[in-house]
């Protein structure tokens, strides 16, 4: 077995463990392997250690990489999911190849998305398979400046902007401030499933906010104890791995 498939079964375990030992079931969260700094050859090391959920930070790189994985008979298929911030003039293209889009992160990127997504004819019709990526609004939990998302506080209107949008909006999406440790980032995720909880009844139809993208290689565990539903690990599936 290879170093990142070792990796992967042992962050698979300790996941399970883990939301069994929160009363969640472990099939309620999704593990993300965030390939950013590996090449394809790594990547697909992880599609066969298992892996079917795989992210990316930057637009070109997933739509490289998962052009590539078409080669990948890979079943159940893999799932692409862009995890870093998306500029309005990358969108398009990224349309075609992501699966989930973690970083919906302003008013002027969803405008942009669903005009796109109308031009790009995904949005189904009755009866037809939904094409469409699942998206993650972007919350700015730890107030830090230099992250990008909504301001808490502006939530409530945005979604109430979203009713009868073509967007398949399905989440939530934040990360931890980078300072006080685990500590502060499960306070962090408990404020982010907290102001989903509030929210949740303001949904307009179509839009939800069932899924909670929190965590990454630091601070998951603390992610999952407050409702993760989608955990992105990066790495510490490829710690070791030549």
């Amino acid at each position: 077995m290879s170093r990142i498939a070792e990796n992967y079964r042992q962050l698979a375990e300790r996941l399970a463990e883990c939301a069994r030992r929160n009363g969640r079931a472990p099939d309620e969260v999704k593990l993300v392997g965030v390939t950013k700094y590996v090449g394809f050859e790594q990547t697909q090391e992880l599609v066969e250690a298992g892996c079917r959920h795989l992210g990316e930070s930057r637009p070109q790189q997933l739509c490289d990489k998962a052009e590539q994985a078409r080669q990948l008979a890979a079943e159940p298929p893999l799932h692409w999911h862009l995890i870093g911030h998306l500029q309005r003039n990358k969108a398009r293209r990224v349309l075609q190849w992501a699966d989930w889009i973690h970083s919906a992160d302003s008013a002027r990127l969803l405008e942009a998305l669903s005009r796109l997504t109308v031009e790009l004819g995904q949005t189904p019709a009755p009866g037809e398979r939904d094409r469409r990526p699942r998206l993650l609004l972007e919350v700015n939990i730890s107030g830090d400046a230099a992250k990008h998302g909504f301001a808490p506080g502006d939530l409530r209107d945005t979604l109430l902007s979203l009713d009868g949008t073509p967007l398949r909006i399905v989440g939530l999406m934040g990360m931890a401030s980078g300072e006080g440790g685990v500590a502060r980032a499960r306070r962090d995720f408990a404020s982010l499933r907290a102001l989903r909880d509030e929210l949740v009844d303001d949904c307009p139809a179509g839009v939800s906010l069932h899924e909670l993208s929190m965590g990454m290689s630091g601070d998951w565990e603390q992610a999952v104890a407050e409702g993760a539903t989608l955990i992105r690990v990066g790495s510490a599936l490829f710690e070791d791995a030549e």
